[in-house]
C-alpha cells in the first residue's frame, strides 16, 4: 500500500542512514527485538512518570504479525470496535485480510479478532468503520474480487485490485453479514489508461467515512498505473446510509463530477491518500493528500464534493508558510467542537523514509479557511529508525486519543490534553508558564553573569529550554549569548552563528549534542525571542524564533536536529556567562528551564511579548 515495494515483497532489515543537515544517526530496521525493546522503555520525564509520547508506552492492539489502519469506533454498546487490516506475511502478502477486535475498556484489554474477510480468500485489505444512528457498523474495504494475480506474465501484490466493498455487522462487531457489497466505482479516465485498460481497477483508501449533516462522505484513491503511479482523489457520497436498513437499496453517488479525480499534474505522479472533512458552513469539504514534493496538497469544495479548488501545497495559513511532509500518510481530524487536527512528520523527504516522531497542529476554521498552529511532537520511537503512521483519532468525554501501526505493533495512546489544549491557546491567552523555570533574568537584571540555583539537570526534567530576547547588531559573525562551560568544555553554549542564525552546543561530560537553526532569522536592529529545546525524549533539538518553530524552509529538509545520547547535566562551571562583545545591551530577558517547553508555551510566550 503505500510502502516502499522493496521493503514489502523482501526483507525488511537494512540499515537506514537518518541524515538530518549534518547530524547522523544510523539505525538497523526490521522486526522488533526484545532486546531492543528492553534498552529503550520510555524513560521518566519526572520521578515516576513515563513520556506518554513514547509508542512504547501505548496499549498494544491485536494482529496476526502485519496490522495497518487501525480504525476505531464506538459502538452502541458503549465499547470501541477497531477494523484493521492485517496478515501472517509482509504487506501485500497473500494471506491479507480485514478483521476486528473489540475494547470494553478503552484500549486496556482486546477481544480475539473477528473477521471481517476470511484469510483464506482474496485479499481484502485497507478497511474503514463508520457506525448509523441505528448501531449498524459497516465496514468498507478493498477487495481482490477479479482475483488478480499478474501482469504481463509476472506475479504481482493484489491489495488494491478490483472492488470497493462493505459488510456490516447489527451486534455490535461480534458477527459480520455474510454477503458483501459492491460500491458502484464508475470507470473513469484514471482506469481506462490502467494497465488493464479499466477492466480492473487499482485504488485504496485510508479515510474513515464522515458525516456531514444527513450524507456521508467516503474518500479513496485511485491509480492510473500499478502499482503507485497516477493517483487522483475520489470520494462517495452517500444521502441514506444513516437510515436505510436494506444494504441494497443504499443510494451512491462518485464525486467530483466528470472524468479526472483531484489532482493537479504539475505536482507529479504520486498525489494520494486522500482524505477529507467538513467544514462548519454546512457546504465545505477539505481534502489533504500526499505527494513526492515534500509538502502534501490540500483543496477545498464549496458545493459538498461536486467540484473542487485547484490543489495547492498545504500551508499554515492562506497564502503563508508551506507545511511539509515526507510520502507518508497526511491524516486529517476534527473534533467534537469544530476544530481540527492534522498528523503528519514535519520535514521534506521525497520518499517512505523518516515518519518518526509523528507531529501534530491544530487548525480553526475562520472565513472558510482552516490555519493551523505551530505543531508539537505527538509521538515517537526512541529508535529513529522506526516508522509511524495510519493513525486514527478518538474522542469521548472530553478526552483523545490516537493509533498508529509501526507494520508490527499497533498501539493506542491516549493523548495528554495540555499538549491539544497548547494547540489552540498559541496566541498568548494563557499565561506565562513557570513550570520547570530555574532562572529568569530581565533586562534591569542582567550583568555578566548568574548562578545557576540548582543543577541544569536535562536527565531529570526530560530536557532542558533556553527563552531569551535579543537584538543583534549584525548577522555575521559568531557572538556569545549565553556559555556555563567550565575548562573541560562540560555545560551549555548558544551563540549567533553565520547568516543569522543561533547555534546551541551541549556537553555533559559524556554526551553532547548540538544544533543551528535555520539562516536568516536574526535581523540586525530588531529584537527577536528565540526559544532553543532539548527534549530527551526523542532526543530532539528544535529552534522557536519570533513564534516560528523551524522547519528548515527551502535551505533543507529537516529544521529540527537529533542527537544520539541522552544528555544530563549542562550545568558546566554552575556560571551562567550572558552576553559577549558585540551584544551590547542586545540581551533583554534570559529564562531557563529545566524542562523540554512545548511548542506551543514558546509561540504563546513570543505572542505575549517581552
Amino acid at each position: 500500500m503505500r510502502n516502499d515495494p522493496a521493503r514489502i515483497l523482501f526483507s525488511a532489515a537494512a540499515v537506514i542512514a537518518l541524515i538530518s543537515a549534518g547530524l547522523a544517526v544510523e539505525s538497523k530496521a526490521g522486526p522488533k527485538s526484545e532486546a531492543k525493546e528492553d534498552a529503550v522503555r520510555p524513560e521518566p520525564t519526572e520521578p515516576g512518570r513515563q513520556d506518554q509520547r513514547n509508542i512504547r508506552a501505548g496499549m498494544e492492539i491485536p494482529n496476526e504479525g502485519y496490522c495497518d489502519q487501525p480504525y476505531i469506533v464506538r459502538t452502541r454498546d458503549g465499547a470501541w470496535l477497531c477494523a484493521l487490516t492485517t496478515g501472517k506475511g509482509l504487506e501485500g502478502q497473500t494471506g491479507q485480510h480485514v478483521v476486528a477486535t473489540i475494547s470494553p475498556d478503552k484500549g486496556k484489554t482486546w477481544s480475539d479478532l473477528i473477521d471481517i474477510e476470511p484469510a483464506s480468500g482474496p485479499e481484502a485489505s485497507w478497511v474503514v468503520p463508520l457506525v448509523t444512528p441505528s448501531g449498524r457498523i459497516y465496514a468498507f474495504y478493498s477487495y481482490n474480487g477479479d482475483n488478480v494475480r499478474t501482469l504481463n506474465g509476472k506475479k504481482i501484490r493484489a491489495d488494491m485490485m478490483g472492488w470497493h466493498c462493505f459488510k456490516y455487522s447489527d451486534d455490535n462487531g461480534r458477527t459480520w453479514s455474510p454477503e458483501r457489497y459492491r460500491l458502484p466505482m464508475r470507470v473513469t479516465n484514471c482506469d481506462r489508461g490502467n494497465d488493464w485498460r479499466g477492466e480492473v481497477q487499482i485504488f485504496w483508501g485510508i479515510d474513515k467515512p464522515k458525516v456531514f449533516g444527513d450524507a456521508v462522505f467516503l474518500s479513496f484513491t485511485k491509480l492510473g498505473r500499478y502499482i503507485l503511479d497516477q493517483g487522483e482523489g475520489w470520494l462517495f457520497m452517500s444521502d441514506n446510509i444513516l437510515s436505510e436498513s436494506d444494504p441494497a437499496a443504499i443510494r451512491w453517488e462518485m464525486l467530483p463530477v466528470g472524468e479526472k479525480g483531484l489532482r493537479a499534474d504539475v505536482f507529479g505522479s504520486v498525489q494520494e491518500e486522500h482524505n477529507t472533512v467538513p467544514l462548519n458552513d454546512g457546504k465545505s469539504l477539505y481534502c489533504v493528500y500526499r505527494t513526492t514534493t515534500g509538502h502534501p496538497c490540500h483543496s477545498y469544495s464549496r458545493d459538498r464534493g461536486r467540484t473542487w479548488t485547484t490543489p495547492e501545497h498545504m500551508t499554515y495559513a492562506p497564502g503563508g508558510r508551506r507545511i511539509k511532509n515526507p510520502r507518508a500518510c497526511p491524516k486529517l481530524w476534527k473534533t467534537s467542537d469544530g476544530r481540527y487536527l492534522f498528523w503528519f512528520h514535519n520535514h521534506s523527504g521525497k520518499d517512505f523514509k523518516d515518519r518518526n516522531p509523528a507531529w501534530i497542529t491544530g487548525g480553526i476554521e475562520k472565513d472558510g479557511m482552516i490555519r493551523w498552529s505551530q505543531p508539537e511532537i505527538l509521538l515517537y520511537d526512541p529508535e529513529p529508525a522506526t516508522r509511524m503512521s495510519y493513525p486514527d483519532l478518538v474522542e469521548e468525554d472530553g478526552r483523545f486519543w490516537v493509533t498508529e501501526t509501526n507494520k508490527d505493533t499497533a498501539r493506542v495512546h491516549e493523548i495528554e490534553p495540555e499538549l491539544l489544549r497548547g494547540l489552540w491557546s498559541q496566541d498568548g491567552s494563557v499565561p506565562a508558564t513557570r513550570d520547570g523555570l530555574l532562572i529568569d533574568v530581565g533586562a534591569d537584571e542582567i550583568s555578566k553573569s548568574a548562578s545557576f540555583p540548582l543543577k541544569l539537570d536535562a536527565g531529570k526534567g526530560g530536557g532542558v529550554s533556553i527563552d531569551l530576547w535579543i537584538t543583534t547588531e549584525s548577522a555575521e559573525g559568531v557572538r556569545t549569548i549565553l556559555d556555563s562551560r567550565d575548562n573541560a568544555g562540560r555545560g551549555m553554549l548558544l551563540e549567533t552563528s553565520e547568516g543569522g542564525a543561533v547555534r546551541l552546543v551541549l556537553n555533559d561530560g559524556a554526551n553532547s549534542a548540538e544544533w543551528t537553526s535555520d539562516a536568516g532569522l536574526l535581523a540586525p536592529g530588531k529584537t527577536h525571542n528565540v526559544v532553543a529545546i532539548v527534549d530527551n525524549g526523542p532526543r530532539i533539538i528544535a529552534f522557536v524564533v519570533d513564534g516560528v518553530l523551524c522547519d528548515g524552509g527551502e535551505a533543507r529538509q529537516f529544521g529540527w536536529g537529533r542527537y544520539g545520547g541522552r544528555i544530563g547535566d549542562v550545568s558546566g562551571s554552575g556560571n551562567l556567562k550572558i552576553g559577549s562583545p558585540g551584544l551590547k545591551d542586545g540581551i533583554t530577558r534570559v529564562r531557563v528551564f529545566t524542562r523540554a517547553v512545548r511548542i506551543s508555551e514558546a509561540v504563546a510566550g513570543f505572542n505575549r511579548g517581552l
